[in-house]
C-alpha cells in the first residue's frame, strides 16, 4: 500500500533536470551483516527485489539509490504510467512506498528519495504537476517537510534538489535559479540555509555548481564534495570544509573540453573523495582523492576505452572501501568493488542483461560493505539488487 506523508510546506517552490542518469544511479528476511572482519573472506550473496507497483516495461522499475549502515534502502520506481514513487525497503524485506503532497502524476512526475542517514531520515526531492523541483525531509518517526532553496528558481525544471543527508540531518543540495544555473547548498538540521558558489563556477544556463548526488556527498562533520562547470562548460571537483572554505581540484590526465574534466561522487568521514575523470577523448577513469589532496586514479578491468566508456567510482564507506559500475567495449555496465588496498573485483547480477545499455550498476556502499544498486535486464526493465559479503 502506499502512504501519503503529511509534508509541511515550507517557502516558494522550484527545478532542472537533474540527469537521473540510470547508469549511476531479494527479499531476504532477517538478514544479518557479517562483521567487517569478515567481509573479505566470504563469498558474496546477490538478492535482486522488486518495489511493489514497480512497472515492467522497458525503462520501468526499481532504482534503488542509498542504503544506511542497517541495511535500510531507499530510492524509486517508476508504475506503468511511468509515475515515479519513493520506497524505503526494511532491513527485513518489507516495503513501505510513500509520496509527497503535491508529487505529479503525469509521466516523470513524483517522489525520489536520494540518500538515507543512520537514524533512518530520508532527503530527496519531487517534481510537481509543473515540472518544478522541491526538496524534502522525511524524518524516521514519520515527521515530514518541504522546503525551497532560496534563490531557486519556479519555472519548469527549475528548483530544489535535496540529494545528501548527514548523521547530524544537514542537507546538502543544489537548486537551479531562473536563469538555470546551478547553485550549491546546505539546510542545517534546524532549517538555516547556506548558499554557496564554487569559484570559477560559470554563470550561464547550465553551468554552476552541483553538490555529489550519490547519498553521501556531506560527511558527518560537515564537509561537502562537488563538481562545478566553468564558464566553458568544463567540469572541476570541490571540497567545502565546515567552515565554508572550498578548495577546488582537477585530476591530472583530465580533459578540458565541453562536459570533460573532474567530477566528485561523495566524501566519507576521513574526507576521501571518489569520483571519475574524463579525458580528452571522452573516457571515464576512476579516482579516490585523500583528506590531504593525494589522488589516486584506476580503471576497472576490461573497462571499454570508447568515448562514453570507462569507470565510474560513485560511492565510498568509512573504510575507503568504494563501489561503482564500468562500461565496457560492448556498452554493456558492469559492478565493480574496490577494497582500500586497490583490489578490484568486478561482479553481474544474475539476471542482467548483455545488451549496450544493460548490465548492473551499483550505486552505493555501507559501513558492512553491503552494495545496492539496479541491474537492467535484457528487456530493458530495471531491478533492485542488494550484495553482501
Amino acid at each position: 500500500m502506499r502512504t501519503r506523508f503529511a509534508f509541511g510546506l515550507v517557502g516558494a517552490a522550484a527545478w532542472r533536470k537533474v540527469a537521473l542518469t540510470l547508469c549511476l544511479v531479494t527479499c531476504a528476511l532477517g538478514l544479518v551483516f557479517p562483521a567487517k572482519s569478515q567481509a573479505w573472506t566470504r563469498e558474496p550473496v546477490i538478492i535482486s527485489f522488486e518495489a511493489p507497483g514497480a512497472g515492467t516495461g522497458a525503462g520501468q522499475g526499481t532504482v534503488p539509490f542509498y542504503l544506511n549502515p542497517s541495511g535500510a534502502i531507499t530510492g524509486y520506481y517508476l508504475d506503468a504510467s511511468d509515475v515515479i514513487y519513493g520506497f524505503l525497503r526494511a532491513p527485513d524485506g518489507t516495503f513501505t512506498e510513500f509520496e509527497a503532497p503535491g508529487a505529479g502524476t503525469g509521466a516523470g512526475q513524483g517522489t525520489i528519495p536520494y540518500s538515507i542517514n543512520p537514524a533512518g531520515a530520508i532527503a530527496g526531492s519531487y517534481f510537481d504537476a509543473s515540472n518544478v523541483i522541491h526538496g524534502f525531509l522525511l524524518a524516521s518517526d514519520g515527521t515530514s517537510t518541504t522546503f525551497e532553496a532560496p534563490g531557486a528558481g519556479t519555472g519548469m525544471y527549475q528548483g530544489t534538489y535535496s540529494l545528501n543527508i548527514n548523521p547530524k540531518g544537514a542537507i546538502a543540495g543544489f537548486y537551479i535559479d531562473a536563469n538555470y544555473v546551478e547553485h550549491g547548498y546546505v539546510r542545517a538540521s534546524d532549517g538555516t540555509f547556506t548558499t554557496f558558489d564554487a569559484p570559477g563556477a560559470g554563470t550561464d544556463s547550465g553551468q554552476g555548481t552541483y553538490t555529489a548526488s550519490e547519498g553521501d556527498g556531506i560527511n558527518p562533520e560537515g564537509a561537502i564534495a562537488g563538481t562545478y562547470l566553468d564558464a566553458n562548460y568544463v567540469e572541476h571537483g570541490y571540497v567545502r570544509a565546515p567552515d565554508g572554505t572550498i578548495t577546488e581540484f582537477n585530476v591530472s590526465g583530465a580533459g578540458t573540453g565541453m562536459y570533460q574534466g573532474t567530477s566528485s561522487a561523495g566524501i566519507n568521514p576521513a574526507g576521501a573523495i571518489p569520483g571519475l575523470y574524463t579525458d580528452p577523448n571522452g573516457v571515464n577513469h576512476g579516482f579516490v582523492r585523500a583528506a590531504d589532496g593525494a589522488v589516486t586514479t584506476f580503471d576497472a578491468p576490461d573497462a571499454g576505452t570508447g568515448s562514453g566508456q570507462g569507470t565510474y567510482a560513485l560511492n565510498i564507506n568509512p573504510e575507503g572501501v568504494i563501489a561503482g559500475f564500468y562500461i565496457d567495449a560492448s556498452n554493456v555496465n558492469h559492478g565493480f568493488v574496490r577494497a582500500p588496498d586497490g583490489t578490484i573485483t568486478t561482479f553481474d547480477v544474475p539476471g542482467a542483461g548483455t545488451g549496450s545499455g544493460q548490465g548492473t550498476s551499483p550505486g552505493a556502499i555501507n559501513p558492512e560493505n553491503a552494495i545496492t544498486g539496479f541491474y537492467s535486464d535484457a528487456s530493458g526493465v530495471y531491478h533492485g539488487f542488494l550484495r553482501t559479503q
